[in-house]
């Protein structure tokens, strides 16, 4: 009995022991050592302990807990998932006129915005389409979150970073209004009648600085379609200045957006908005992509986009528990996804929303280590390089940029009023890589936390001790370019035929290249392809389940990428190579 128990002393007195150099940093820091949370291990689950304080204490993670949202969805989806919205009809296409409705379903794509509309616009022509006869009806019902804007998580009501997530998101959901001091003018960025904009700005001709250097704005939202005034004064000599609020509904912004795109292209629409789900008789028309989750998550995880965690968290939720995605489905989601990839250690786990801007979320430093080998050791740099890295890029871009951990530390930040977190690997001069997890719950952790973190993190990454047999290096698989899909225009009822290729169709070989430029639903039209033949490109159409505009063929992978520069550039950014 007393031997377990001595047994039981040494072993809690290890576990929780600090470096002396932790240990002095913290008395310089003057953060009591009851609001900091540490553990430090070598990188891999067999690597070696080396610090411990608090390791099971539950606390806010603030952003920090993003980390657990990215990663669940790369183990459930992968890397190159790609988000998908899905245009369909329930109308007849008759020299070129569209007798129905165009229908758009949502599924949550957080990146989808006014660039993405020239592609889409290009696809509905592509269809033949040359004028709607019928109304845009929008299908949201992938998501069910309600329809607040904001999240109201602090006084900033109208900032991004409160912006709410939704099935049809279109441009963060955020609004941008631009002031041309030097012109006197004031614009809408987009074409967006949801909202109205007053320019009640007086040109003043003093140097743009303090309160001649910035509009002041206001929001009324008080009647249907809220208003932002502009007021005060502003100097003639500012450069413009783009006013970005949360004020809106991202579906209608789309609406309006796509409707005057459409326009742009000649292509008429007679009706107006219309919110219902897609009828199951709808004809699908074409798939919208996203770009791939792994440039998603990166920008999750660097910029700490609390939006693309919150849509995240909804998809996962959908994709466990099926749809709608809610909040709650998308908790558990998370949970059962790290449980089963043996990702998530004990203690108190609370994600609320995904995205840590909240003060429910809680977790411990173990808890987050134990996510971040499993981490390291399935995915390794593919996985890391989707975090900040020291001094380079995302939150920490300005932060230890001028030491030894510059290029040497990839990390996940979170930062809330009495919060300063940081976690995720640092490598010192020998290659050794550590697993750092550092929470400081404190009303000193603003300045005093980051600065406690950061002498830690150098401390590391200076060090010239060698990995030990337990630890293990990161596996060498950098980020690799993700296929593209197919823009596989949908699903059903289409009959397989042969189908004459067309005239510029080059001779078959054992192995050739094609560079897959479209995917549709009914035999593109002639001012479609002609397109590619005023490029000097040879082209074929295959058609099995839909028509797949393949341009080619190419001897090899090489001159194929070559030409995919051109082709991205004149026709469709989103086509790629197939190899057949």
């Amino acid at each position: 009995m007393l031997r377990t128990l001595f047994a039981y002393v040494i072993l809690s007195l290890w576990l929780y022991a600090l470096p002396q150099v932790i240990n002095e940093e913290i008395r310089k820091s003057g953060i009591s050592k009851k609001d900091i949370s540490i553990y430090i291990k070598e990188a891999g689950k067999n690597g070696k302990l080396i610090a411990s304080l608090n390791a099971y204490k539950s606390r806010t993670p603030a952003s920090l807990i993003k980390v657990l949202t990215t990663y669940a969805s790369v183990l459930k989806l992968g890397f190159d998932y790609r988000w998908p919205t899905k245009f369909y009809t329930t109308g007849t296409l008759q020299s070129g006129v569209l007798q129905g409705d165009l229908l758009i379903r949502g599924f949550g794509d957080p990146t989808l915005n006014a660039e993405d509309l020239e592609k889409i616009v290009f696809d509905i022509r592509a269809e033949g389409i040359r004028e709607i006869r019928g109304d845009i009806v929008i299908d949201r019902s992938y998501f069910e979150v309600g329809d607040k804007d904001s999240s109201g998580f602090d006084e900033n009501l109208y900032s991004a970073y409160n912006a709410m997530p939704d099935a049809m998101m279109f441009n963060e959901r955020v609004v941008t209004v631009c002031v041309i001091p030097k012109e006197k003018k004031v614009h809408k960025k987009h074409v967006d009648e949801s909202y109205k904009v007053v320019d009640q700005l007086e040109h003043v001709n003093k140097p743009c600085r303090g309160k001649y250097s910035w509009p002041k704005v206001k929001i009324d939202k008080s009647e249907v379609v809220p208003t932002v005034f502009l007021k005060g004064k502003i100097s003639k000599r500012c450069g413009k200045r783009n006013i970005c609020k949360v004020i809106t509904k991202p579906y209608m912004s789309f609406y309006y957006a796509l409707k005057d795109r459409l326009t742009q292209e000649g292509i008429s629409v007679s009706g107006g908005l219309k919110l219902r789900q897609i009828p199951k008789e709808a004809r699908g028309l074409f798939t919208h992509y996203s770009k791939p989750l792994e440039e998603i998550i990166s920008e999750t995880a660097k910029e700490s986009n609390n939006l693309y965690a919150r849509h995240l968290l909804l998809l996962l939720g959908a994709k466990v528990y099926g749809t709608p995605a809610t909040v709650q489905k998308g908790r558990d989601a998370i949970v059962e996804i790290l449980k089963t990839k043996g990702a998530l250690g004990k203690g108190k786990l609370r994600v609320d929303n995904g995205s840590g801007l909240s003060r429910t979320s809680k977790v411990n430093a173990k808890l987050l280590a134990q996510m971040y080998d499993n981490a390291y050791d399935r995915y390794g740099y593919r996985w890391m390089e989707t975090l900040s890295i020291a001094g380079i890029d995302g939150t920490i871009k300005h932060r230890l940029r001028h030491t030894a951990v510059k290029k040497h530390a990839w990390m996940k930040t979170g930062t809330l009023k009495r919060v300063k977190n940081i976690g995720g690997y640092v490598k010192n001069r020998a290659g050794k890589f550590y697993t750092v997890v550092i929470i400081i719950n404190s009303a000193k952790a603003k300045y005093r936390g980051a600065k406690l973190q950061d002498e830690i993190i150098k401390w590391l990454a200076k060090s010239r001790v060698k990995p030990s047999i337990l630890s293990s290096a990161p596996s060498s698989s950098k980020r690799v370019k993700p296929k593209k899909p197919a823009a596989e225009k949908l699903f059903r009822n289409v009959k397989t035929k042969a189908v004459p290729t067309m005239k510029r169709e080059t001779k078959e070989s054992a192995v050739q290249y094609y560079i897959q430029v479209g995917a549709f639903s009914a035999m593109p039209n002639k001012a479609y392809l002609s397109k590619i033949k005023a490029l000097g490109l040879r082209y074929k159409v295959h058609h099995t389940d839909n028509y797949k505009v393949l341009i080619g063929a190419y001897q090899d992978e090489k001159n194929a990428r070559e030409a995919l520069k051109k082709v991205r550039t004149h026709i469709n950014g989103g086509a790629f190579v197939v190899k057949l």
